[in-house]
């Protein structure tokens, strides 16, 4: 999926504002690869103040649908309106009028045919690379409504716009050739803040410099850099560049095309229009400033000290990303050579969204993954007798209005049917028990029902005051947990969305207790890998970086990260080159089962 809009810009041309929407929606999705520019889909949300735009709104629809849309294959199957897009009010006896601009957000959506293909803004620090920009806009380089026009108190009256349709077409079909050939290294668009903001954003997401050449264009120096034109920054390498160069000329938009620099190792962003420098800059500089407006909103609307600490991360040129180690093989598998398929339930609750990658995690691993809803255990269809292992999932149960897993576990406590069914399954001596985010919250307040896990502490809203939806690394600890048997000293990223996810101990007795039985089975970790309490690599604030628990013998085990959503490497938004098909994490649930065929 991705997004295009440019409200501004109907200040100036309705009709190019919606054009602009699309065309940036479309050029948002250039990285992936799609069978057909005619299997997007989109979804057209308009907003207009009624009895003001009127017939700016049906000529942009017209506009849009008819000679923009239907000329490149797309439909827009679906969408809403707001035509309250006016307020009105009186102070101190002067009426008021706000009227906001004509709007067009398009959400485009498709199916990705292969998502190992996918090329992401971050640039590869290689000297054999180059930089190349495909320019739409032909170096008109209008600066109407652009951000570089906002902060100047000025809205200009040439919009950019997509002059020529076909062209547009084909440009979006030699780039699905390039990404179905792996031919670029790095793609991002400029229409929002211009080339410079395209490149410096590459620069953040690579941890790296690069000289820049522009030509000038019209508009001169501010446009060639704040023009917010239709276009991309591609990185490709230099071995691969004629061949890049090839497949625009086959699609007759070779023509778009110009080399304008490469990638340094040295964190300085240098660029030159025409003969002139007009910027060198460290990147860790620029990226300051870059997220200093969001610092600031961050800091008076959330915890300003995790706003602070975070700002610090942002701006420290020694940090190393994300860097995964791992301490055993992906590709071993302790179940390679067992044959049966032991029943695992995937349990989920009104709310719940994650049990589908559970299930999945598990079935991968050499389960038979058995939806099970709450609804059938209370009414008695199904019992949880015949199961090896109950996971219970991530999600929203009841929204979180009742606290985390607060009311899924007491549709548990206070039904007796399920309370039975839930202390005889956690009786048994042969079954393993898996809780994550809501599942885990849903657990600890089952801790009295669970044999060795008195000591687990509830969870409690996250110190940042935020939801938090990262990809942070924990740290692998030396347990009894036999999820994590060949895994210890590990440091592995991992997705993870919650609201409330700082552990909160009843008593410094039981906090005691954790660390005397080695009941902590996951700690976050900082980039460096250090054991951390710092936000926001530690996106909850749990004391001593604790995200994951289990139970005395380690058979039942509670933890806030999703491996479940990441069990394959092509499932992480990052990963080293080396990993192989098989992620790290599905070794979690090999070693489950390999210890179910034990039992």
């Amino acid at each position: 999926m991705a997004m295009g809009e440019r409200p501004p810009l109907a200040l100036i041309s309705p009709e190019a504002s919606g054009r602009i929407a699309v065309a940036e929606a479309l050029t948002n999705l250039a990285g992936v690869a799609v069978a057909d520019i005619k299997d997007v889909k989109l979804s057209a949300n308009w907003m207009a103040a009624a009895n003001v735009d009127d017939a700016a709104l049906y000529d942009t629809v017209k506009t849009v649908a008819r000679d923009f849309c239907k000329p490149l294959g797309l439909s827009i199957p679906v969408g809403k309106d707001s035509l309250s897009m006016q307020s009105r009010w009186s102070e101190d006896g002067v009426d008021h009028t706000m009227t906001a601009p004509l709007s067009l957000v398009v959400t485009a959506f498709t199916a990705v045919t292969d998502i190992r293909k996918t090329v992401t803004p971050q640039l590869v620090n290689s000297p054999d690379s180059v930089l190349l920009m495909v320019d739409l806009g032909k170096s008109k380089n209008r600066l109407g409504a652009s951000v570089f026009a906002q902060v100047h108190g000025q809205v200009g009256s040439s919009a950019p716009d997509v002059d020529d349709v076909p062209e547009f077409k084909a440009f979006i079909v030699a780039m699905q050739e390039l990404i179905n050939q792996q031919l670029v290294l790095a793609c991002h668009d400029r229409s929002d803040g211009g080339a410079l903001v395209a490149i410096a954003e590459m620069c953040f997401a690579g941890h790296c410099g690069a000289e820049i050449s522009l030509s000038s264009g019209e508009n001169g120096i501010a446009g060639a850099l704040f023009s917010e034109e239709i276009g991309l920054v591609l990185q490709v390498s230099r071995a691969n560049k004629d061949q890049v160069a090839s497949v625009f000329s086959k699609h007759a938009v070779a023509h778009l095309l110009s080399e304008i620099g490469v990638v340094t190792d040295d964190l300085t962003l240098t660029v030159s229009v025409g003969d002139q420098k007009v910027l060198q800059k460290s990147v860790i500089e620029l990226k300051r400033a870059w997220w200093e407006t969001s610092y600031q909103m961050q800091r008076h609307r959330d915890n300003p000290v995790c706003a602070e600490q975070e700002f610090a991360v942002v701006c420290d040129a020694s940090d190393r990303g994300i860097s995964p180690e791992l301490t055993f093989d992906p590709s071993d598998n302790p179940a390679a050579l067992l044959t049966t398929r032991p029943r695992i339930a995937i349990l989920r609750e009104q709310g719940v969204n994650g049990h589908v990658e559970m299930a999945a995690a598990f079935d991968k691993a050499g389960f038979e993954s058995i939806d099970v809803h709450m609804s059938d255990i209370i009414s008695g269809r199904t019992t949880l007798d015949s199961f090896a292992g109950l996971a219970a999932c991530g999600g929203f149960s009841y929204g979180d209005v009742l606290g985390a897993g607060g009311g899924w576990a007491n549709s548990i406590l206070y039904n007796a049917r399920a309370r039975d069914q839930f202390e005889l399954f956690f009786s048994r001596h042969d079954v393993i028990a898996l809780g994550v985010c809501n599942g885990c919250q849903m657990f600890s307040h089952l801790r009295n029902l669970i044999p060795g896990a008195a000591h687990w502490p509830e969870f409690v809203r996250n110190k940042s005051e935020q939801f938090e939806a990262r990809f942070s690394t924990v740290e692998v600890q030396s347990s009894q947990s036999i999820l994590f048997n060949g895994m210890e000293g590990s440091k592995i990223p991992v997705a993870l969305a919650h609201g409330e996810g700082q552990v909160k101990f009843t008593d410094d007795s039981s906090k005691r207790v954790v660390s005397e039985i080695a009941g902590v089975t996951l700690r976050y970790v900082d980039n460096n890998g250090s054991v951390t309490e710092n936000y926001p690599h530690n996106p909850n604030g749990s004391v001593a970086g604790m995200t994951g628990l289990c139970s005395d013998d380690g058979r039942f085990n509670i933890m806030m990260p999703h491996p479940e959503r990441v069990f394959r490497s092509v499932q992480n938004s990052y990963r080293p080159d080396n990993w192989p098909a098989v992620g790290p994490w599905l070794r979690m649930f090999r070693n489950a089962r390999h210890w179910v065929s034990q039992a």
